[in-house]
């Protein structure tokens, strides 16, 4: 077991933030519910039973006893489902894993942060309220930006379903499955340094990319005394 897991407290409560109903279930919003419903599966949790205003279940984790939940508010209230969970299960901010879609985060990859802001997450920013405090733990599945030509805000680009593959959609969620796991069982810091690293060489791969790019530009660029057409 890492140090940082050692000295960190367990997480009592894992959340999968999204939207109630068919209507939302394959959204980008919902990346995050769909990533604990397969946790619970991982777990072997009991069934869920509707309680704090969500789908509650509990698990045995790596580090004892672990609640899961999915708030069934609307993701702009969902501080109203996990704070009284947490409370009653008398669990600090830092022993709440929050797993929520990101589009700050490019499609098909995962981040974790401890505690933060919002970034105009509107379940976060619940979140934030009713845990009072952003101290909360966060597994950042990315779903990444609009394209350009989108019609629409950040609101209805969320709220829209995945028309990535379906094959790259389930990695996506595989990987904040993995993420959410390595959380778990080794803490944050441990998880962070392994799904943040780089794989080998790609540092490399992109200087060479960049030195190519600019002898390219310069080779296209005239002389100085070659008149341009």
């Amino acid at each position: 077991m890492a140090d940082a897991a050692a000295k960190a407290p367990p997480v009592r409560l894992v959340v999968g933030l999204g939207n109630p109903g068919a209507k939302y279930a394959r959204t980008r919003h919902n990346a995050g519910q769909r990533v604990v419903e397969e946790l619970a599966v991982r777990l072997g949790a009991g069934r869920f039973a509707t309680r704090y205003a969500g789908e509650y279940a509990e698990a045995r984790g790596p580090h004892g006893p672990l609640a899961l939940l999915i708030p069934t508010t609307y993701m702009n209230d969902s501080g109203s489902s996990v704070g009284p969970a947490a409370g009653m299960l008398h669990a600090a901010p830092d022993q709440v894993l929050v797993v929520h879609d990101d589009i700050d985060v490019p499609f098909g990859e995962v981040r974790g942060k401890r505690g933060g802001g919002h970034g105009g997450h509107n379940g976060l920013r619940s979140l934030v309220a009713g845990l009072g405090s952003p101290d909360f733990l966060r597994v950042r599945v990315g779903v990444g930006r609009a394209p350009a030509g989108f019609r629409g805000d950040e609101a209805d680009w969320v709220l829209r379903a995945f028309d990535e593959p379906a094959d790259q959609v389930q990695a996506l969620i595989d990987a904040g499955l993995a993420m959410t796991e390595a959380v778990l069982a080794d803490g944050m810091e441990e998880a962070i340094a392994r799904f943040h690293a780089r794989p080998a060489g790609e540092r490399a791969r992109a200087r060479a990319e960049r030195r190519q790019a600019a002898a390219g530009d310069a080779a296209a660029d005239p002389a100085p005394d070659e008149p341009t057409p």
